[in-house]
């Protein structure tokens, strides 16, 4: 049988519901993102926003992969983010009350992770009050985003080792 935080946080995912994956949270929780390393969410309202944000941006989550025991577990899931289609790894850690108290995020392919960038980033920071610097970062993402998906469709097609030269 699996872990009921775990069941609760999937199902709360694949629904794209951010309230209900909230009550997963323990009050001491901290959100490691795949899209910088210059800070840390910490406690559960702003890893709500971030979550909420998120599946804004990130929908037809279906997982597929369920590993761990006791307080450490990973899942995988395949998505769509806009247009784009994601996977991202979970590693989910559980206090002693089995709530989630840490969640470090890791997504593929590159432009999938641009359009998160793009969608998350703007939205989160509107949440947080801060609409200029919300234009800001749309406005900076935006180039990024274009030149990846750009790039995968243009580009990177020529690389393939199957490709005949």
């Amino acid at each position: 049988m699996g872990n009921p935080t775990i069941t609760a946080w999937r199902t709360a995912g694949e629904n794209g519901d951010a309230t209900a994956a909230a009550t997963c949270l323990a009050p001491e929780v901290e959100m490691i993102s795949p899209l910088t390393a210059q800070f840390r969410f910490h406690g559960p309202a702003q890893v709500t926003d971030v979550l909420t944000s998120a599946f804004e941006v990130i929908h037809d989550i279906r997982y597929h992969t369920e590993v761990g025991a006791d307080d450490t577990w990973a899942l995988f899931y395949h998505g769509m983010a806009r247009r784009e289609p994601v996977e991202e790894a979970q590693l989910l850690r559980l206090n002693g009350q089995g709530l989630i108290r840490e969640i470090t995020f890791f997504g593929r392919p590159l432009p999938a992770l641009t359009e998160v960038m793009a969608g998350i980033g703007p939205r989160l920071l509107r949440r947080q009050r801060q609409p200029g610097l919300a234009r800001l970062v749309g406005l900076a993402t935006a180039p990024l985003n274009a030149l990846t998906k750009l790039g995968e469709r243009t580009i990177l097609p020529r690389a393939d080792p199957s490709r005949r030269r």
